[in-house]
């Protein structure tokens, strides 16, 4: 029990000295990385920037001792900050301290959800955020993020925005004000992040522009010509604080809690499981999903605003050779050390630097193949994706990723309610049975006998769809058959709805002096039919292992051997 709670009970234990230098390697990577990074996000979520540096503290401390990924990095990340922003933004909060104790709220509000879906086993969901919405999502996400961040580049006072076209409406104009001195720094600084990126992915591009720049401002005294810093970071780590806990915060909070909880968990397991997968070992949903509650539940105790795993910071814990999660506490070491040293150090560092580092890092959330992609293969799916990038362009970072998975959702229940369904024939001198309409010329024309294939579940949504569409292929044979083959393997499962449909189907079909036949039921659903009034209907006779023993039932009356009436028949005891 307690190794399936705290992984690191299974792994510490059998650590070998040889993994050592490569996870303090990555781990002083990462750690280092961690603090201009953790800072931008900071900013992006509309709080100081020593938040991102507590957000990066205990979460991944937590982390390390509980997940089960090797490599993941756990802390802010430019997607979660905006949704922060996004989702406090549009409540009444007045002041910065409140806005602070808010976020931080809002951190233990999400770990809880979290912690009781991996309690309840409910990692699954996560498969209900598509692909296409995802996408679709982060893009849009990444082109306001990089919008917002134009007023620290450029020098200039523009309000914060979730809305494509109020950021614009506020960029409009103000390039006749932008500050030349703030331009060059934050040019140069991402100038210089993605020449140093380009030569070798594992320089810290980031720490190095970081430090230049603070080396420059002070320098220059570029400061008192009016490019604005970070100026004091308090020093020390956090205290420990319970939250302020209200119901009615907890009501205004909840629906972005929960789209946090499932994106942050989404976020996290993508990455995760495409390093693990890569390394052969198992990353367990429900208990990343305990492990990153718990990581935020602990960090909001320690003043952390939302934290989840970090698509960048993973890639290149993994570049850096990290074997195991050694690289968190060595990450968090160097989080702690720069909060209780090292702080003063980025007083003369300028926002325009930190704006640079999230411009490079959401320039790659920006995924333009895959919609080129689905827009060659599928349609539908391109379609769907368009809607969120524009929704969330739009009309709102939380709206867009809502209702593009209720459109998800939507599609998918069209497609379950008209499935594909086919007339098969069999393939002249074989055992096969395939699709009429692609073997026109290679299929038996037997007037006697219909086959047909329904690819999907039978449930309330699509029984109506499936009566009709049988009774429209009977009525468009030029001769009516005798027997009609339900070649049921594709039907996993038949609700009640269903079965009660079929039953009157079949009692409709033998009015007409058409016998049903079924062939290939899988277990589960033999099962149900066992348990209905269809057998009796039907009769026990009439259900057979194969479709060619079906066939040759219709077509030469041959009958079953024991062993086919067992299997035919079987079910779960």
């Amino acid at each position: 029990m307690m190794n399936r709670l705290f992984p690191i009970l299974s792994w510490l234990p059998n650590y070998k000295k040889e993994y050592l230098s490569a996870d303090i390697s990555a781990g002083l990577t990462l750690g280092i990385m961690l603090i201009p990074q953790s800072m931008a996000y900071a900013m992006i979520a509309g709080l100081p920037p020593v938040y991102g540096l507590y957000a990066a503290l205990m979460p991944q401390l937590v982390y390390a001792l509980m997940g089960t990924s090797r490599h993941l990095s756990v802390g802010p990340v430019a997607m979660d900050s905006l949704l922060v922003a996004a989702g406090l933004g549009a409540l009444s909060i007045v002041g910065i301290d409140e806005y602070i104790a808010m976020a931080i709220l809002l951190a233990l509000f999400m770990g809880v959800l979290q912690l009781a879906l991996g309690l309840l086993k409910m990692g699954f969901l996560v498969n209900f955020l598509s692909t296409p919405v995802i996408s679709g999502f982060t893009s849009a996400a990444a082109v306001i993020i990089g919008l917002n961040q134009l007023s620290h580049l450029f020098g200039v006072d523009i309000p914060q925005a979730s809305k494509l076209h109020v950021l614009l409406g506020s960029v409009w104009g103000i390039f006749s004000t932008i500050h030349p001195y703030t331009l060059v720094v934050g040019g140069s600084a991402i100038l210089l992040i993605l020449g140093l990126q380009k030569i070798n992915k594992k320089i810290p591009a980031a720490l190095i522009v970081v430090v230049l720049s603070i080396v420059g401002v002070y320098g220059f005294n570029l400061h008192m010509q009016g490019v604005s810093i970070v100026a004091t970071i308090p020093s020390g780590l956090p205290s420990f604080e319970i939250p302020q806990i209200t119901i009615a915060r907890l009501q205004e909070l909840f629906p972005i809690a929960l789209t946090l909880a499932l994106i942050a968990f989404m976020e996290a397991m993508s990455v995760a499981k495409a390093i693990a997968n890569k390394h052969r070992y198992e990353v367990t949903p429900n208990q990343e999903l305990i492990a990153l509650g718990t990581s935020n539940i602990v960090g909001a105790f320690f003043a952390s605003y939302p934290a989840t795993g970090s698509f960048t910071r993973t890639a290149l814990n993994d570049l850096n050779g990290a074997r195991t999660g050694l690289t968190g506490f060595i990450s968090t070491l160097i989080i702690g050390s720069t909060l209780l040293f090292f702080t003063p150090l980025f007083y003369y560092l300028p926002n325009a630097v930190l704006a640079a580092v999230i411009l490079v890092a959401v320039v790659g959330l920006v995924d333009i193949h895959y919609p080129i992609r689905l827009f060659r293969t599928k349609k539908d799916e391109f379609y769907l994706l368009l809607f969120t990038f524009l929704l969330t362009l739009f009309v709102g970072i939380i709206e867009g990723i809502l209702f593009g998975s209720l459109l998800a959702l939507l599609l998918l229940v069209y497609r379950t309610a008209k499935p594909h369904i086919a007339e098969l024939g069999k393939i002249k001198g074989t055992s096969y049975f395939k699709n009429k309409t692609r073997f026109e010329e290679d299929v038996e024309h037997n007037p006697v006998v219909l086959l047909i294939r329904f690819d999907a579940q039978l449930y309330f949504g699509n029984k109506d769809y499936f009566k009709n569409e049988v009774h429209r292929i009977v009525a468009a044979q030029a001769q009516q058959p005798k027997f009609i083959i339900i070649k049921a393997e594709p039907i996993n499962y038949i609700d009640s709805s269903a079965l009660i449909m079929l039953e009157q189907l079949i009692e409709e079909l033998q009015q007409k002096d058409i016998q049903v036949l079924f062939s290939e039921v899988i277990g589960p659903t033999r099962d149900i039919i066992m348990k209905s009034n269809i057998i009796r209907l039907v009769g026990k006779a009439h259900f057979f292992v194969d479709t060619v023993d079906a066939y040759e039932y219709a077509t030469t009356q041959k009958s079953k051997s024991s062993l086919q009436e067992k299997i035919s028949l079987q079910t779960q005891r």
